[in-house]
Parts: C-alpha cells; structure tokens; sequence
C-alpha cells in the first residue's frame, strides 16, 4: 500500500492520468491525497472534479483557492474570469451535485499513522497543529451549512491578514481560508503578504516563506503543499514539501509517495502562459 501526495491538477486530467499509470496506481490498495486546485484554467475541470470524486475513498483533497473562487461563483458571489475555465462545471447537469461534495472537502488532512499533514497554501506560522484543525473544521462547518450562502458572501477578501484568536468568527473563518488557501509568504510583524508570488530569492528579504518563520510550532511536523509553482524543486523546506510543479505552464505534475519520500514526475504540455495566482 502507498500514498501519493499529488501537486495541483487546475483541469488538468490528462496529465494526472498518465502520473497514475507511471506510479501504476492500484485503487484495491493505493491512496491519492491531492493538495487542492482540483480545477480551473486547465482544459478539464469538470472532468477532473468527476473523476476526483468519483474515486471516493481511495483519495483525499483539501480545498484550493480556485476551489473556493468556484464555489464563489455557483453562490454568487464572484464571477467567472476571463483566464476561468470554470463554465462547463457551472452549466453542467450535475454542477449541484459536484459542487455539494466540493464544499465538504477539508481543508486540512493529518494523518497520525503516516505523520504527514496535507494542505493547499500552508499552516499558519503562529499555530500549532491542533489550532490549524481547529481554525479549519470551524471554516469547514460553515461551508458545510444547509445555507452556506452568506458564507461565501462574506468569507473573500485581504483585510483578515493576521492571527488574532479574539476576532469575530467570521474573521477568523476569512484568516483560515486566506491560511489554507493563499498564504505565500508574511511580514516580520506577522501579516501574510498576498501580493508577493514570485520564488523567495527573487521576493523582498523582509519577507519570509511561511514554512521559514523561526519557531514555527509545526516546524517538526511533515507537511505537503501546492498552490505555489514558482517555487522551485519539489523538496522539503524547513519539513515542507511544496510539490505544485506548474503542470499548467507546461512544466510537470508530481507525486510525492509519503511512506519514502519518492517522487514521481510527468511532463505536461502547457495549457496557459505561466501565472502563478
């Protein structure tokens, strides 16, 4: 049995196919964690969200930010952009259904038998991980409401950018989803920095990679990310593995097989000009 941690698909089915054949993946006894960003500017969102789903137990997903920003749009509070290809997802027939079961992924998975911790953007550097599951499973109820449209009405947005246990919890829902799903880098003071998406020797020396901030609680905890292809090599950074290798722009799609810290790498042909947002 093994476990495949797998970067950021963003519709891109072809690609993750062809990784599964070269790991040759067994559904009878192998687990696929995917790091989030299942969908959105790839050729096939809506056919990655199926087959995702489909897999059902054999695989985990933590929710992204294009995630979440597609949520936003079937409860109307964002639009579809013009790099977005997010519309056969909205248009489908069963867009109520796939979306239902995207709003109940995680957005934190640890499992203490592997000792691994999966998650999109990264932990908070003030938090313990028992605070991060505690700050996600509070977001991840609100998605989960029968009414879960004023949640994600009121849940984007830059001004929840810093830890502060005494805050509304609708401010804290926004801090963890801006954690989980966009964190790149923090100010000394303790502010994430949403502008910055460029590698760290090219950013501001002011800012720190999250995985970097000295005493982070988690630092002793093995952690698998996404979200940031500019990154460089997939390798641990201070216990962190960012694995997203920009399938997207043409680069590759990676699997990080967690029990030996293996990795496995197709190419892709580019379906976007490179971005990293």
């Amino acid at each position: 049995m093994a476990t495949y941690a797998i970067g950021d698909l963003q519709g891109c089915l072809d690609p993750l196919e062809a990784l599964l054949e070269r790991v040759a993946f067994d559904p009878a006894q192998d687990r696929l964690w995917f790091v989030g960003d299942l969908v959105n500017r790839g050729p096939q969102s809506l056919e990655a969200l199926r087959f995702v789903r489909d897999l059902g137990d054999r695989a985990v997903t933590v929710l992204g930010n294009h995630d979440i920003h597609l949520l936003g749009c079937h409860y109307g509070s964002r639009k579809v952009r013009g790099r977005d290809t997010l519309e056969p997802i909205l248009a489908a027939d069963d867009r109520d259904e796939l979306l239902d079961w995207l709003r109940r992924r995680p957005l934190i998975h640890h499992d203490p038998e592997l000792d691994w911790t999966l998650v999109h953007a990264g932990i908070a550097p003030a938090w313990t991980l028992s605070q991060a599951i505690e700050e996600a499973r509070a977001a991840e109820a609100a998605m989960a409401d029968d009414e879960p449209t004023a949640f994600f009405h009121d849940v984007f947005g830059n001004q929840s950018d810093r830890w502060d246990e005494h805050a509304t919890p609708m401010d804290r829902q926004r801090f963890a989803i801006n954690v989980f799903t966009r964190m790149r880098y923090c100010h000394p003071d303790g502010r994430l920095d949403f502008a910055e998406k460029r590698p760290p020797e090219q950013a501001d020396p002011d800012l720190l990679p999250w995985f970097a901030v000295p005493d982070r609680p988690t630092a002793d905890r093995r952690i698998v990310f996404g979200h940031w292809s500019t990154l460089g090599p997939a390798m641990p950074r201070h216990n962190a593995w960012g694995i997203d290798q920009g399938c997207l722009w043409g680069r590759q799609l990676t699997a990080l097989r967690l029990e030996d810290e293996r990795l496995f790498a197709v190419d892709c042909p580019g379906q976007q000009a490179p971005r990293s947002d």
